[in-house]
């Protein structure tokens, strides 16, 4: 008689606290539908981040500066129906929340309305206010710092953030302004890694990393990257894990894997 597999249970934010604190992994990926999101529960991903970045895999565009609320509060409704205990990230899209705090208000109520759990919005200090009113009436947030896809045309292109004395200064004072503001999370993309984790040490919220090297509490990626079927640019920080998997399943499995027992992120997938 074989033993058979104990069901998961709801992964909430009470749960990746105390991964968090135990110094458990976890494991995120981007989701877009009801299919995916059923089987990426069942691989035992535990957060699904319905990304902005459907602007670029999912309807073609260049950048994610195009998507609108619309679009998110959508593909959040189809993630939420196929999901069963993973728990659900989203997107506030380009100029959701940037014209002021009202609006920037009713378009999270909005997300989560469809089904999120917690919404993600980018920027430092300069969202605190919304992150103080959001978190007040009871909406999960994480910030995300570092490389900001939203500030493509100010950045000037996908380059990395803290790499000089003041910029890691800079992203010290975002994250911890962030959970001083009530920011339940904190990601960082394409940051040196020794910053992701000294920054990580001294925040007591989980931090997620994507080209952030292996000392953040988590780890999210593209999930079109790692199952190696975006054409376009392939990022320094992804993978493909569909080599030797032989199965949509298996990779994603595979990805899990590798975040849970800390091979992945390597150095060479970091910066």
């Amino acid at each position: 008689m074989t033993d058979q597999k104990e069901p998961r249970k709801q992964v909430r934010l009470s749960t990746l606290k105390k991964m968090h604190e135990n110094g458990e992994p976890i494991v995120m990926l981007t989701c877009y539908d009801a299919s995916f999101a059923h089987l990426l529960d069942e691989a035992g991903v535990d957060m699904l981040l319905v990304g902005d970045s459907l602007g670029m895999t999912v309807q073609g565009n260049s950048t994610t500066i195009p998507v609108s609320v619309e679009d998110m509060e959508y593909h959040t409704r189809c993630v939420a129906k196929g999901n069963k205990t993973a728990f659900i990230l989203t997107d506030l899209p380009f100029g959701s929340y940037q014209v002021n705090d009202e609006e920037g208000m009713a378009n999270c109520i909005r997300l989560i309305k469809a089904g999120a759990n917690m919404v993600k919005l980018e920027g430092g200090e300069e969202i605190c206010p919304l992150v103080r009113r959001l978190t007040a009436a009871g909406v999960p947030v994480c910030g995300h710092i570092g490389f900001t896809p939203q500030s493509i045309n100010t950045i000037g292109g996908f380059f990395v953030q803290g790499k000089s004395d003041s910029g890691k200064e800079k992203l010290k004072r975002e994250a911890l302004a962030l959970q001083e503001a009530g920011a339940a999370m904190v990601l960082f993309e394409m940051v040196p890694a020794d910053i992701a984790a000294e920054v990580t040490q001294l925040l007591h919220v989980p931090t997620i990393g994507i080209g952030a090297g292996s000392g953040t509490s988590g780890q999210v990626l593209v999930l079109q990257d790692i199952l190696n079927i975006y054409a376009g640019r392939k990022p320094k920080f992804s993978k493909n894990f569909m080599e030797g998997a032989g199965s949509i399943q298996g990779a994603v499995e595979n990805y899990v894997k590798a975040v849970k027992s800390k091979d992945f992120p390597t150095q060479s997938h970091s910066f």
